[in-house]
């Protein structure tokens, strides 16, 4: 209930939980909330709108994976449809950043507004005091909180709109973020050739942005300081044809972690077996973020063929671009795009219940918005005991590397068995739509020994899997 004062004494409200962040974080923890208990939840947030980095996304942008997938639980994404044409054709589509935006504003107006139990205060920004200030007003309201304050932003990602390149850039030298681009029929001079700075997906989505405009491939350089692996998008389809491609892949993914002799080993395993691909088949790469890529884009990618692999961009002058292992001439009159914010920067894992505070982070990876609606649920629904919360919501670390990428699916494989032994948790799962891949699972004709006979393997080899990967964590 909200308690409004007259004159000069401040607004006040009383609330259950205060969310921190209107993001996809926050905003699927609040909807979690309200369909599960009768709490009242102020959400503040520093945007006008809901929707977090995606209101401030480049033009272009899109989802990796599936829309399925994405946003709150009470409300679909999209239509459920395949594309029918580009590069991601033949597979479910994936909602743009401006379709991703639209999206969180139908939430908040549409589902959370309207059950009662939400106030939102846009533009403005937390104190510790106890206080959310308005941005445009300065007016501060004071918060009582009831039971806990939700920090929804551990994890949010640094954006190319608002990042700070960690390279000198001299006087002359034309470099724009990747949001620019759309805009360049504004520009009275056009470039004719293009610089790519960054190895990871922004990068990909701006070199294929710039070829589906018809920017010659030949007029494009890619300035990319490691080589990464990424996941084949036909493994994470929602549909029940795709079963074989999903599951499949997913049984050979834990054999991989079950008879990998090393990191590099696993991912060439996962390669030969579909679950993983890269761009250059002849450089092995060394990084992986989770990428989820079409074939079709692997190829239009695979056009590009000045690349430059020299580490990481240190200067940039009008004659050269200087990198940690040497130097490459400059490109005269070109644009450079400057893509080397990174959504996924290093951050420590911490414990997500911490008394009167929750600090949402990944429980399965990559899935943000699952991990954040888990963790409602388990708030709303378990004994308010820390410890035993944790151990249902242990944090998975992100991968910064191969060798990390162990650690990740050990924790990730715990979470998962942990859950599907406890009836309440494993029952909700089953319905969520931000899990994916369980109504499928458990949709499949019992008749049907060969995709039974599939999930029954999947489940057996995890006990097998952990172990490989917990003594080949210890060696490295």
């Amino acid at each position: 209930m909200d308690f409004i004062t007259l004159g000069n004494v401040m607004t006040t409200i009383a609330t259950d939980y205060l969310i921190i962040g209107a993001g996809a974080v926050g905003m699927a923890f609040a909807d979690t909330m309200i369909a599960e208990s009768d709490a009242h939840v102020t959400i503040i947030d520093r945007q006008s709108r809901p929707g977090g980095h995606w209101n401030d996304a480049y033009g272009f942008v899109a989802l990796h994976q599936p829309s399925a997938f994405y946003g709150v639980n009470s409300l679909p994404l999209g239509e459920n449809r395949k594309d029918t044409h580009g590069v991601n054709a033949g597979l479910y589509e994936l909602a743009s950043g401006p379709e991703v935006s639209g999206y969180y504003d139908r939430v908040m107006r549409q589902k959370l507004l309207p059950s009662g139990q939400v106030t939102y205060l846009p533009m403005h920004e937390w104190h510790d005091d106890g206080r959310a200030v308005s941005l445009m007003s300065g007016e501060a309201t004071a918060i009582t909180v009831r039971r806990k304050v939700v920090y929804s932003a551990h994890n949010a990602p640094v954006i190319p709109a608002n990042h700070t390149p960690r390279f000198a850039v001299a006087e002359g030298v034309r470099m724009v973020p990747p949001g620019a681009l759309p805009r360049l029929w504004l520009a009275p001079e056009r470039p004719d050739r293009f610089v790519v700075l960054g190895a990871g997906k922004t990068a990909m989505d701006a070199i294929g942005w710039l070829l589906a405009m018809g920017t010659p491939a030949d007029a494009i350089q890619w300035i990319k300081p490691r080589d990464s692996w990424l996941i084949d998008r036909t493994g994470t389809q929602p549909g029940e044809e795709f079963f074989d491609d999903v599951f499949g892949r997913q049984l050979a993914q834990m054999q991989a972690f079950a008879q990998g002799t090393s990191p590099e080993d696993i991912f060439a395993r996962l390669e030969a077996a579909g679950v993983m691909l890269r761009i250059d088949p002849d450089v092995t790469p060394t990084m992986f973020h989770y990428a989820t890529i079409s074939r079709g884009e692997v190829a239009e990618l695979r056009r590009v063929t000045n690349v430059v692999r020299k580490g990481r961009v240190t200067a940039i002058t009008p004659d050269a671009i200087l990198l940690e292992e040497g130097s490459e001439p400059a490109l005269a009159g070109a644009l450079y795009v400057d893509c080397t914010a990174s959504a996924v920067e290093p951050r420590p894992a911490v414990p997500i219940f911490q008394g009167e505070r929750i600090i949402p982070q990944l429980v399965r990876v990559p899935q943000p918005c699952f991990s954040a609606a888990l963790i409602a649920f388990v708030e709303a629904h378990y004994p308010d005991d820390d410890a035993a919360k944790n151990a249902l919501c242990r944090t998975v670390p992100f991968p910064q590397d191969l060798k990390s990428y162990l650690t990740t699916n050990i924790v990730n494989i715990m979470n998962q068995g942990t859950w599907f032994t406890d009836e309440k948790l494993g029952a909700w799962i089953r319905q969520s739509r931000l899990d994916g891949f369980g109504k499928i699972a458990a949709g499949i004709d019992r008749s049907d020994a060969a995709r039974v006979a599939i999930l029954q393997e999947l489940r057996a080899t995890g006990p097998a899997a952990v172990a490989n990967l917990m003594r080949l964590a210890a060696a490295a």
